[in-house]
């Protein structure tokens, strides 16, 4: 298991051991867009929403380094006839945004870094890939996937991390958004993605260009679309968690108003 990579299992495994409302709904709604046009999905919400526990269950959903079928015992997923089709299929690249901005404030080169660290590992797991002097990671994975056929689903947590933390920087936000289109809109895309899944808090189309990464479906708050029912909670879900728990509805929704 990578650190970005087939990360495996653990986070999910770790949520689900605990009190979990399940949200296991949201993996055939992406089944179902894997390998399309709609293949590449954004989900832009303010924190506390659940998007990133989200990201951790299409890591352990998807990922092939593990096997996950008991996590998902008995939840909604599992009774989707496409649950066994997807099962631990892909290679995942799955990473956090927020992470390299901690790790590299005040880097001019970040989106660089970013891609250097991403690469070695790719090496590492296709040793027998031959690598060129100026290749970037778009060039890497579009020659995995000619040469074995392998398709990655990729995971970008807090896509926006960059925009919302060094967006003064024109030359940084420039290469960042450059670096997005390249990997979801280049001509090779669809041929190296089954599917993307990022998460964050401003919308992926209003930045450098509207045509930059027009190819995304966006859910937010105000048009979530039909995964409304996959982040927060619903209210019956409220319901459910305050009579388990003894507690007064009327106190909550006072509470949280």
């Amino acid at each position: 298991m990578g650190m970005y990579i087939n990360k495996g299992n653990s986070d999910f495994r770790d949520i689900v051991a605990h009190e979990y409302v399940d949200k296991t709904s949201l993996i055939p709604r992406i089944n179902a867009m894997l390998n399309s046009e709609s293949r590449y999905s954004c989900v832009t919400r303010c924190r506390r929403f659940g998007k990133s526990m989200a990201a951790k269950m299409l890591c352990a959903y998807y990922d092939k380094s593990c096997d996950s079928r008991e996590l998902f015992r008995g939840l909604e997923a599992e009774k989707d006839e496409s649950f066994g089709t997807y099962l631990n299929k892909y290679y995942v690249i799955s990473i956090d945004m927020t992470d390299f901005t901690t790790k590299y404030r005040g880097e001019k080169n970040i989106v660089k870094l970013i891609q250097q660290e991403i690469i070695d590992e790719v090496v590492d797991i296709f040793p027998d890939i031959n690598v060129k002097e100026r290749d970037d990671l778009m060039d890497i994975l579009y020659r995995i996937s000619e040469s074995t056929g392998e398709r990655f689903f990729m995971i970008i947590d807090e896509w926006d991390a960059i925009l919302r933390e060094m967006g003064t920087d024109e030359y940084i936000t420039t290469s960042y958004v450059d670096l997005l289109r390249r990997l979801f809109k280049g001509s090779g895309s669809n041929k190296v993605f089954s599917g993307a899944y990022l998460t964050g808090i401003l919308p992926i189309k209003k930045y450098n260009t509207e045509s930059a990464l027009n190819n995304f479906c966006e859910y937010s708050m105000i048009d979530p679309a039909f995964l409304a029912p996959c982040f927060g909670f619903t209210k019956e879900e409220v319901k459910m968690l305050a009579e388990k728990h003894n507690a007064s509805m009327d106190e909550l929704k006072m509470w949280y108003d």
